[in-house]
Protein backbone atom coordinates (compact mmCIF):
# COMPACT_ATOMS: atom_id res chain seq x y z
CA UNK A 1 0.00 0.00 0.00
CA UNK A 2 1.45 3.73 -0.85
CA UNK A 3 2.76 5.47 1.78
CA UNK A 4 0.04 7.91 1.28
CA UNK A 5 -2.87 6.01 1.13
CA UNK A 6 -1.54 4.59 4.60
CA UNK A 7 -1.71 8.22 6.58
CA UNK A 8 -4.93 8.82 4.79
CA UNK A 9 -6.22 5.53 6.29
CA UNK A 10 -4.68 6.29 9.16
CA UNK A 11 -6.05 9.48 9.44
CA UNK A 12 -9.38 8.66 8.82
CA UNK A 13 -9.21 5.80 11.31
CA UNK A 14 -7.97 8.26 14.25
CA UNK A 15 -10.92 10.59 13.59
CA UNK A 16 -13.37 8.35 13.94
CA UNK A 17 -11.67 6.14 17.10
CA UNK A 18 -13.53 7.45 19.65
CA UNK A 19 -17.37 7.49 20.47
CA UNK A 20 -19.08 7.32 23.64
CA UNK A 21 -21.82 5.08 24.43
CA UNK A 22 -24.50 4.67 27.20
CA UNK A 23 -24.69 1.26 28.68
CA UNK A 24 -28.14 -0.29 30.71
CA UNK A 25 -27.03 1.42 33.66
CA UNK A 26 -26.13 4.97 32.11
CA UNK A 27 -22.52 4.85 32.48
CA UNK A 28 -20.52 6.24 29.36
CA UNK A 29 -17.70 3.54 28.19
CA UNK A 30 -15.31 5.09 25.79
CA UNK A 31 -14.67 2.51 23.10
CA UNK A 32 -11.16 2.90 21.89
CA UNK A 33 -9.79 1.78 18.80
CA UNK A 34 -5.90 1.29 18.39
CA UNK A 35 -4.52 2.89 15.43
CA UNK A 36 -5.31 -0.19 13.02
CA UNK A 37 -3.50 0.81 9.42
CA UNK A 38 -0.44 -1.08 10.55
CA UNK A 39 0.40 -3.14 7.04
CA UNK A 40 0.38 -6.94 7.35
CA UNK A 41 3.59 -9.01 6.15
CA UNK A 42 1.05 -9.73 3.44
CA UNK A 43 0.20 -6.36 2.37
CA UNK A 44 -3.05 -6.44 3.86
CA UNK A 45 -4.74 -3.96 6.72
CA UNK A 46 -4.03 -5.74 10.04
CA UNK A 47 -7.07 -4.48 12.63
CA UNK A 48 -6.91 -4.81 16.29
CA UNK A 49 -10.00 -5.51 18.38
CA UNK A 50 -11.30 -2.49 20.17
CA UNK A 51 -10.48 -1.96 23.95
CA UNK A 52 -12.56 -1.00 26.25
CA UNK A 53 -12.27 1.32 29.99
CA UNK A 54 -14.83 3.01 31.91
CA UNK A 55 -14.92 6.80 31.54
CA UNK A 56 -16.53 9.25 33.70
CA UNK A 57 -16.30 12.89 33.04
CA UNK A 58 -14.82 15.66 34.78
CA UNK A 59 -18.08 16.87 35.64
CA UNK A 60 -19.48 14.00 37.16
CA UNK A 61 -16.30 12.44 38.73
CA UNK A 62 -16.45 11.54 42.38
CA UNK A 63 -13.76 12.23 44.80
CA UNK A 64 -10.50 10.14 43.82
CA UNK A 65 -10.14 9.00 47.30
CA UNK A 66 -11.68 9.46 50.51
CA UNK A 67 -10.97 12.40 53.08
CA UNK A 68 -10.05 11.80 56.55
CA UNK A 69 -13.27 13.57 58.64
CA UNK A 70 -11.40 16.24 59.83
CA UNK A 71 -10.66 17.34 56.06
CA UNK A 72 -14.21 17.73 54.83
CA UNK A 73 -15.40 21.01 54.98
CA UNK A 74 -18.80 20.66 56.12
CA UNK A 75 -18.01 18.98 59.27
CA UNK A 76 -15.24 21.52 59.85
CA UNK A 77 -18.09 24.02 59.20
CA UNK A 78 -20.25 21.96 61.88
CA UNK A 79 -17.99 21.21 64.52
CA UNK A 80 -16.89 25.51 64.11
CA UNK A 81 -20.45 25.97 64.58
CA UNK A 82 -20.85 24.03 67.74
CA UNK A 83 -17.95 25.18 69.68
CA UNK A 84 -19.20 29.17 69.00
CA UNK A 85 -22.22 28.25 70.55
CA UNK A 86 -20.77 26.37 73.18
CA UNK A 87 -18.37 29.54 73.60
CA UNK A 88 -21.02 32.16 73.03
CA UNK A 89 -23.03 30.36 75.64
CA UNK A 90 -20.52 29.91 78.38
CA UNK A 91 -18.41 32.82 78.18
CA UNK A 92 -20.67 35.58 76.43
CA UNK A 93 -17.92 38.66 76.75
CA UNK A 94 -14.94 35.92 74.72
CA UNK A 95 -17.90 35.40 72.55
CA UNK A 96 -18.69 39.34 71.40
CA UNK A 97 -14.98 39.40 71.17
CA UNK A 98 -14.67 36.63 68.62
CA UNK A 99 -16.84 38.83 66.16
CA UNK A 100 -13.90 40.24 63.87
CA UNK A 101 -13.46 36.36 62.95
CA UNK A 102 -16.75 36.12 61.50
CA UNK A 103 -16.83 39.83 59.88
CA UNK A 104 -13.33 38.90 58.73
CA UNK A 105 -14.41 36.18 56.81
CA UNK A 106 -17.58 37.67 54.97
CA UNK A 107 -15.32 40.80 54.68
CA UNK A 108 -13.25 38.21 52.56
CA UNK A 109 -16.21 37.05 50.43
CA UNK A 110 -17.51 40.46 49.89
CA UNK A 111 -14.63 41.58 48.27
CA UNK A 112 -14.59 39.54 45.56
CA UNK A 113 -18.16 39.15 44.74
CA UNK A 114 -18.49 42.35 42.37
CA UNK A 115 -15.35 40.81 40.27
CA UNK A 116 -16.55 37.49 40.18
CA UNK A 117 -20.22 38.42 39.48
CA UNK A 118 -19.45 41.58 36.67
CA UNK A 119 -16.78 38.60 34.77
CA UNK A 120 -19.63 35.85 35.23
CA UNK A 121 -22.88 38.13 33.52
CA UNK A 122 -20.60 39.97 31.31
CA UNK A 123 -19.43 36.58 29.86
CA UNK A 124 -22.52 34.73 30.00
CA UNK A 125 -24.07 37.66 27.68
CA UNK A 126 -21.20 37.97 25.32
CA UNK A 127 -20.80 34.52 24.74
CA UNK A 128 -24.40 34.29 24.31
CA UNK A 129 -24.60 35.25 20.64
CA UNK A 130 -27.79 36.14 20.16
CA UNK A 131 -28.82 38.60 21.79
CA UNK A 132 -32.92 38.10 21.69
CA UNK A 133 -31.74 35.12 23.97
CA UNK A 134 -30.04 37.44 26.37
CA UNK A 135 -33.83 39.15 26.33
CA UNK A 136 -35.67 35.87 26.37
CA UNK A 137 -33.48 34.24 29.40
CA UNK A 138 -34.02 37.89 31.64
CA UNK A 139 -37.52 37.92 31.17
CA UNK A 140 -38.28 34.34 32.17
CA UNK A 141 -36.25 34.57 35.16
CA UNK A 142 -38.00 37.63 36.06
CA UNK A 143 -40.97 36.13 35.58
CA UNK A 144 -40.16 32.89 37.63
CA UNK A 145 -38.92 35.44 40.20
CA UNK A 146 -41.86 37.21 40.74
CA UNK A 147 -44.34 34.17 40.71
CA UNK A 148 -42.38 32.23 43.27
CA UNK A 149 -41.74 35.50 44.85
CA UNK A 150 -45.45 36.45 45.73
CA UNK A 151 -46.22 32.86 46.59
CA UNK A 152 -43.84 33.26 49.40
CA UNK A 153 -45.03 36.09 50.24
CA UNK A 154 -48.70 34.95 50.50
CA UNK A 155 -47.80 31.81 52.48
CA UNK A 156 -46.32 34.16 55.32
CA UNK A 157 -49.45 35.50 55.03
CA UNK A 158 -51.42 32.57 55.39
CA UNK A 159 -49.53 30.59 58.16
CA UNK A 160 -49.44 33.92 60.16
CA UNK A 161 -53.39 34.35 60.13
CA UNK A 162 -53.76 30.73 60.89
CA UNK A 163 -51.54 30.00 63.32
CA UNK A 164 -51.37 33.65 65.00
CA UNK A 165 -47.60 33.61 66.53
CA UNK A 166 -48.68 36.93 67.98
CA UNK A 167 -51.82 36.39 69.82
CA UNK A 168 -51.48 36.96 73.33
CA UNK A 169 -48.58 39.74 73.50
CA UNK A 170 -50.60 42.73 74.01
CA UNK A 171 -47.97 44.74 73.74
CA UNK A 172 -48.68 48.79 74.09
CA UNK A 173 -46.68 50.51 71.06
CA UNK A 174 -46.51 53.86 73.59
CA UNK A 175 -43.85 51.55 75.84
CA UNK A 176 -41.70 50.86 73.32
CA UNK A 177 -39.01 53.16 72.93
CA UNK A 178 -38.62 54.60 69.38
CA UNK A 179 -34.92 55.21 70.07
CA UNK A 180 -34.04 51.23 70.31
CA UNK A 181 -35.02 51.03 66.18
CA UNK A 182 -34.00 54.90 64.92
CA UNK A 183 -31.19 53.52 63.12
CA UNK A 184 -33.52 50.90 60.87
CA UNK A 185 -36.23 53.41 60.14
CA UNK A 186 -33.85 56.01 59.29
CA UNK A 187 -32.99 53.52 56.70
CA UNK A 188 -35.89 52.45 55.51
CA UNK A 189 -37.14 55.65 55.02
CA UNK A 190 -34.36 56.75 52.53
CA UNK A 191 -34.91 53.33 50.84
CA UNK A 192 -38.03 54.83 49.14
CA UNK A 193 -39.24 53.44 45.98
CA UNK A 194 -37.88 56.51 43.72
CA UNK A 195 -34.70 56.48 45.68
CA UNK A 196 -33.90 53.07 45.41
CA UNK A 197 -34.59 52.86 41.74
CA UNK A 198 -31.97 55.80 41.75
CA UNK A 199 -29.47 54.33 43.95
CA UNK A 200 -29.00 51.40 41.30
CA UNK A 201 -27.21 53.76 39.04
CA UNK A 202 -23.41 54.22 40.52
CA UNK A 203 -21.96 57.56 40.40
CA UNK A 204 -19.15 56.37 38.18
CA UNK A 205 -18.65 52.43 36.02
CA UNK A 206 -15.55 51.70 38.34
CA UNK A 207 -17.34 53.07 41.57
CA UNK A 208 -19.69 50.13 41.27
CA UNK A 209 -16.79 47.32 40.99
CA UNK A 210 -15.38 49.65 44.44
CA UNK A 211 -18.03 49.82 46.57
CA UNK A 212 -19.40 46.09 45.82
CA UNK A 213 -23.65 47.10 45.76
CA UNK A 214 -25.15 44.21 43.93
CA UNK A 215 -27.40 45.84 41.56
CA UNK A 216 -25.05 48.68 40.81
CA UNK A 217 -22.61 45.80 39.55
CA UNK A 218 -25.66 44.12 37.49
CA UNK A 219 -26.30 46.52 36.03
CA UNK A 220 -22.42 47.53 34.75
CA UNK A 221 -22.18 44.40 33.71
CA UNK A 222 -25.08 43.85 31.37
CA UNK A 223 -24.58 46.99 30.06
CA UNK A 224 -20.40 45.78 29.64
CA UNK A 225 -21.83 42.78 28.27
CA UNK A 226 -24.03 43.58 25.63
CA UNK A 227 -21.01 46.05 24.66
CA UNK A 228 -18.92 43.45 24.14
CA UNK A 229 -21.64 40.81 22.14
CA UNK A 230 -22.23 43.91 19.78
CA UNK A 231 -18.11 44.08 18.71
CA UNK A 232 -18.91 40.89 17.23
CA UNK A 233 -15.64 39.12 16.63
CA UNK A 234 -13.57 41.95 17.35
CA UNK A 235 -15.45 41.43 21.71
CA UNK A 236 -14.17 37.57 21.19
CA UNK A 237 -10.69 38.16 22.73
CA UNK A 238 -12.36 40.80 25.25
CA UNK A 239 -14.77 38.02 26.29
CA UNK A 240 -12.06 35.15 26.78
CA UNK A 241 -9.83 37.53 28.76
CA UNK A 242 -12.95 38.62 31.06
CA UNK A 243 -13.41 34.49 31.25
CA UNK A 244 -9.84 33.92 32.30
CA UNK A 245 -10.15 36.79 34.83
CA UNK A 246 -12.87 34.72 36.11
CA UNK A 247 -10.87 31.92 36.96
CA UNK A 248 -8.35 33.68 38.85
CA UNK A 249 -11.14 35.09 41.00
CA UNK A 250 -12.50 32.00 41.84
CA UNK A 251 -9.52 30.51 42.58
CA UNK A 252 -8.65 33.22 45.16
CA UNK A 253 -12.23 32.53 46.15
CA UNK A 254 -11.61 28.76 47.14
CA UNK A 255 -8.28 30.05 48.98
CA UNK A 256 -10.78 32.07 50.87
CA UNK A 257 -13.02 29.34 51.48
CA UNK A 258 -10.44 26.99 53.00
CA UNK A 259 -11.41 29.57 56.65
CA UNK A 260 -14.68 28.87 56.15
CA UNK A 261 -14.94 27.36 60.08
CA UNK A 262 -12.42 30.10 61.51
CA UNK A 263 -15.48 32.33 60.49
CA UNK A 264 -18.62 30.41 61.28
CA UNK A 265 -16.69 29.72 64.45
CA UNK A 266 -16.42 33.65 64.95
CA UNK A 267 -19.85 34.80 64.03
CA UNK A 268 -21.71 32.08 66.24
CA UNK A 269 -19.80 32.67 69.05
CA UNK A 270 -20.89 36.68 68.42
CA UNK A 271 -24.20 35.80 68.09
CA UNK A 272 -25.36 33.73 70.98
CA UNK A 273 -22.57 35.61 73.53
CA UNK A 274 -24.49 39.10 72.35
CA UNK A 275 -28.12 38.39 72.30
CA UNK A 276 -27.88 34.93 74.28
CA UNK A 277 -30.27 31.51 74.02
CA UNK A 278 -32.86 33.28 76.26
CA UNK A 279 -34.09 35.29 73.59
CA UNK A 280 -35.14 32.43 71.32
CA UNK A 281 -37.43 31.20 74.36
CA UNK A 282 -38.91 34.56 74.54
CA UNK A 283 -40.60 34.53 70.94
CA UNK A 284 -40.37 31.20 70.59
CA UNK A 285 -43.86 30.86 68.70
CA UNK A 286 -42.40 33.29 66.14
CA UNK A 287 -39.44 31.79 65.61
CA UNK A 288 -41.10 28.27 65.04
CA UNK A 289 -43.51 29.62 63.25
CA UNK A 290 -40.86 31.51 60.70
CA UNK A 291 -38.49 27.88 60.41
CA UNK A 292 -41.70 25.87 59.82
CA UNK A 293 -42.93 27.69 56.83
CA UNK A 294 -39.48 28.46 55.53
CA UNK A 295 -39.31 24.30 55.49
CA UNK A 296 -42.51 23.79 54.68
CA UNK A 297 -42.30 26.07 51.49
CA UNK A 298 -38.75 24.54 50.38
CA UNK A 299 -40.14 20.99 50.67
CA UNK A 300 -43.85 21.65 49.15
CA UNK A 301 -43.56 24.72 47.45
CA UNK A 302 -39.52 24.55 45.62
CA UNK A 303 -39.57 20.35 45.85
CA UNK A 304 -42.63 20.35 43.28
CA UNK A 305 -40.99 22.93 41.33
CA UNK A 306 -37.61 20.62 41.20
CA UNK A 307 -39.68 17.13 41.01
CA UNK A 308 -41.59 18.61 37.58
CA UNK A 309 -37.95 19.78 36.35
CA UNK A 310 -36.47 16.28 36.96
CA UNK A 311 -34.77 16.00 40.32
CA UNK A 312 -35.47 15.88 44.05
CA UNK A 313 -35.23 19.10 46.49
CA UNK A 314 -33.63 16.45 49.31
CA UNK A 315 -30.92 15.57 46.99
CA UNK A 316 -30.56 18.90 45.88
CA UNK A 317 -30.23 20.26 49.83
CA UNK A 318 -27.43 17.53 49.97
CA UNK A 319 -25.17 18.50 46.77
CA UNK A 320 -25.11 22.10 48.50
CA UNK A 321 -24.71 21.17 51.68
CA UNK A 322 -21.51 22.93 52.48
CA UNK A 323 -22.80 25.98 51.37
CA UNK A 324 -25.57 25.67 53.59
CA UNK A 325 -23.51 25.42 56.35
CA UNK A 326 -21.39 27.97 55.77
CA UNK A 327 -24.53 30.30 55.09
CA UNK A 328 -26.25 28.95 58.53
CA UNK A 329 -22.64 30.23 60.10
CA UNK A 330 -22.30 33.76 58.52
CA UNK A 331 -26.21 34.17 58.53
CA UNK A 332 -25.53 35.43 54.73
CA UNK A 333 -26.07 33.87 51.65
CA UNK A 334 -23.37 36.59 49.75
CA UNK A 335 -20.75 34.41 51.12
CA UNK A 336 -21.31 31.13 49.54
CA UNK A 337 -22.52 32.84 46.11
CA UNK A 338 -19.14 32.31 43.79
CA UNK A 339 -19.33 28.34 44.77
CA UNK A 340 -23.13 28.46 44.13
CA UNK A 341 -22.07 29.63 40.47
CA UNK A 342 -19.61 27.16 40.06
CA UNK A 343 -21.97 24.44 41.98
CA UNK A 344 -24.80 24.88 38.87
CA UNK A 345 -22.37 25.00 36.31
CA UNK A 346 -21.70 20.95 37.41
CA UNK A 347 -24.76 19.83 37.95
CA UNK A 348 -25.75 20.70 34.08
CA UNK A 349 -26.99 24.15 34.11
CA UNK A 350 -25.97 26.39 31.33
CA UNK A 351 -23.28 28.88 31.82
CA UNK A 352 -24.50 31.55 30.18
CA UNK A 353 -27.97 30.90 32.01
CA UNK A 354 -26.12 30.77 35.42
CA UNK A 355 -24.27 34.10 34.98
CA UNK A 356 -27.25 35.56 34.81
CA UNK A 357 -29.54 33.68 36.89
CA UNK A 358 -27.92 33.77 39.75
CA UNK A 359 -26.38 37.09 40.51
CA UNK A 360 -30.09 38.47 39.54
CA UNK A 361 -31.72 36.17 41.98
CA UNK A 362 -29.48 37.70 44.79
CA UNK A 363 -31.53 40.65 44.12
CA UNK A 364 -35.00 39.19 43.04
CA UNK A 365 -35.38 36.14 44.21
CA UNK A 366 -35.36 36.41 48.01
CA UNK A 367 -37.88 33.81 49.11
CA UNK A 368 -37.05 33.38 52.71
CA UNK A 369 -36.91 37.16 53.08
CA UNK A 370 -40.30 37.37 51.98
CA UNK A 371 -41.86 34.78 53.62
CA UNK A 372 -40.08 36.77 56.95
CA UNK A 373 -41.81 39.82 55.84
CA UNK A 374 -45.06 39.13 55.27
CA UNK A 375 -45.33 36.78 58.24
CA UNK A 376 -43.46 39.31 61.04
CA UNK A 377 -45.76 41.82 59.88
CA UNK A 378 -48.79 39.94 60.66
CA UNK A 379 -47.23 39.05 64.00
CA UNK A 380 -46.36 42.78 64.81
CA UNK A 381 -50.02 43.78 64.13
CA UNK A 382 -51.61 40.60 66.58
CA UNK A 383 -48.87 41.45 68.87
CA UNK A 384 -50.34 45.35 69.57
CA UNK A 385 -53.34 44.11 68.97
CA UNK A 386 -53.80 45.87 65.29
CA UNK A 387 -56.62 44.77 64.06
CA UNK A 388 -56.38 44.33 59.75
CA UNK A 389 -58.74 43.87 57.29
CA UNK A 390 -58.13 41.02 54.55
CA UNK A 391 -57.91 44.33 51.96
CA UNK A 392 -55.14 45.89 54.41
CA UNK A 393 -53.43 42.54 54.57
CA UNK A 394 -53.60 42.02 50.61
CA UNK A 395 -52.37 45.99 50.31
CA UNK A 396 -49.31 44.48 52.70
CA UNK A 397 -49.03 41.74 50.10
CA UNK A 398 -48.62 43.94 47.42
CA UNK A 399 -46.26 46.82 49.48
CA UNK A 400 -43.85 43.95 50.17
CA UNK A 401 -43.60 43.11 46.90
CA UNK A 402 -42.07 46.04 46.11
CA UNK A 403 -39.82 46.72 49.55
CA UNK A 404 -38.45 43.22 48.85
CA UNK A 405 -36.77 43.85 45.49
CA UNK A 406 -32.94 44.32 45.92
CA UNK A 407 -32.63 43.35 49.47
CA UNK A 408 -29.91 41.13 49.09
CA UNK A 409 -28.40 38.08 51.45
CA UNK A 410 -26.39 40.15 54.01
CA UNK A 411 -27.29 40.18 57.62
CA UNK A 412 -29.96 42.70 58.64
CA UNK A 413 -31.29 43.40 55.01
CA UNK A 414 -34.74 41.50 55.70
CA UNK A 415 -34.98 43.57 59.24
CA UNK A 416 -34.52 46.67 57.22
CA UNK A 417 -37.14 45.82 54.75
CA UNK A 418 -39.46 45.10 57.01
CA UNK A 419 -38.88 48.34 58.53
CA UNK A 420 -39.49 49.63 55.09
CA UNK A 421 -42.83 47.85 54.88
CA UNK A 422 -44.23 49.12 58.31
CA UNK A 423 -43.46 52.73 57.48
CA UNK A 424 -45.52 52.65 54.45
CA UNK A 425 -48.59 50.79 56.26
CA UNK A 426 -49.05 53.50 59.39
CA UNK A 427 -51.63 50.96 61.02
CA UNK A 428 -49.31 49.14 62.81
CA UNK A 429 -46.39 51.18 65.11
CA UNK A 430 -43.75 50.98 63.51
CA UNK A 431 -41.35 51.05 66.80
CA UNK A 432 -42.97 47.67 67.29
CA UNK A 433 -40.22 45.96 65.05
CA UNK A 434 -37.91 46.41 68.29
CA UNK A 435 -39.69 43.41 69.33
CA UNK A 436 -38.02 41.50 66.95
CA UNK A 437 -34.57 43.47 67.78
CA UNK A 438 -32.82 40.67 69.84
CA UNK A 439 -34.19 37.57 67.98
CA UNK A 440 -33.56 39.11 64.58
CA UNK A 441 -30.16 37.50 64.00
CA UNK A 442 -31.57 33.94 64.59
CA UNK A 443 -34.06 34.65 61.83
CA UNK A 444 -31.75 35.91 59.48
CA UNK A 445 -29.80 32.32 58.91
CA UNK A 446 -33.73 30.81 57.92
CA UNK A 447 -34.05 33.69 55.61
CA UNK A 448 -30.78 33.07 54.06
CA UNK A 449 -31.04 29.24 53.81
CA UNK A 450 -34.04 29.78 51.97
CA UNK A 451 -32.84 32.21 49.56
CA UNK A 452 -29.83 30.24 48.55
CA UNK A 453 -32.04 26.79 47.86
CA UNK A 454 -35.11 29.19 45.71
CA UNK A 455 -31.80 30.53 43.51
CA UNK A 456 -30.05 27.32 43.42
CA UNK A 457 -33.67 26.37 41.98
CA UNK A 458 -34.13 28.61 39.53
CA UNK A 459 -31.12 28.29 38.10
CA UNK A 460 -32.16 24.69 36.86
CA UNK A 461 -35.77 26.03 35.82
CA UNK A 462 -34.48 28.16 33.61
CA UNK A 463 -31.76 26.44 32.08
CA UNK A 464 -34.51 23.70 31.11
CA UNK A 465 -36.62 25.90 29.87
CA UNK A 466 -34.35 27.11 27.87
CA UNK A 467 -33.66 23.48 26.64
CA UNK A 468 -29.56 23.93 28.55
CA UNK A 469 -29.90 22.07 31.15
CA UNK A 470 -27.29 18.75 30.86
CA UNK A 471 -30.07 16.03 32.02
CA UNK A 472 -27.21 13.32 31.85
CA UNK A 473 -25.05 15.81 34.52
CA UNK A 474 -28.10 16.63 36.58
CA UNK A 475 -28.90 12.84 36.89
CA UNK A 476 -25.39 11.81 37.85
CA UNK A 477 -25.12 14.65 40.51
CA UNK A 478 -28.52 13.60 42.33
CA UNK A 479 -27.55 9.93 41.99
CA UNK A 480 -24.39 10.76 44.09
CA UNK A 481 -24.59 14.40 45.38
CA UNK A 482 -23.12 14.30 48.89
CA UNK A 483 -19.79 12.57 47.18
CA UNK A 484 -19.94 14.78 44.10
CA UNK A 485 -20.58 17.54 46.72
CA UNK A 486 -17.36 16.41 48.23
CA UNK A 487 -15.61 16.12 45.06
CA UNK A 488 -15.98 19.49 44.06
CA UNK A 489 -15.01 21.08 47.58
CA UNK A 490 -12.50 23.48 47.24
CA UNK A 491 -12.40 23.34 43.63
CA UNK A 492 -11.65 19.20 43.52
CA UNK A 493 -13.50 19.06 40.56
CA UNK A 494 -12.25 21.87 38.19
Amino acid sequence: MPADLDATVATDVHSNSRRQVGDSKGTCTLISFVRCADLSDDGGLRFLLPTRRPMTTKATRPADHHQPWYKILYIQVLIAIGLGILIGYFYPDLGKELKPLGDGFIALIKMMIAPVIFCTVVHGISSMGDLKRVGRVGLKALIYFEAVSTVALAIGLLVGEVLQPGHGFNIDPASIDPNSVATYVSKAKEEGVVAHLLAIIPDSYLDALARGDLLQVLLVSILSGFAIAFLGKAGEPIAYAIDQAAKVFFGVIRIIVRVAPLGAFGAMAFTVGAYGLSALWNLIALIGTFYLTSMLFVLIVLGAIARLSGFSIIRFIAYIKDELLIVLGTSSSETVLPQMIQKMEHLGASRSVVGLVIPTGYSFNLDGTNIYMTLATLFLAQATNTHLTIWQELGILGIAMLTSKGASGVTGAGFITLAATLSIVPDIPIQSIAILVGIDKFMSECRALTNLIGNGVACVVISLSEGELDKDKLHEAMAHPIELGEALELGAGE
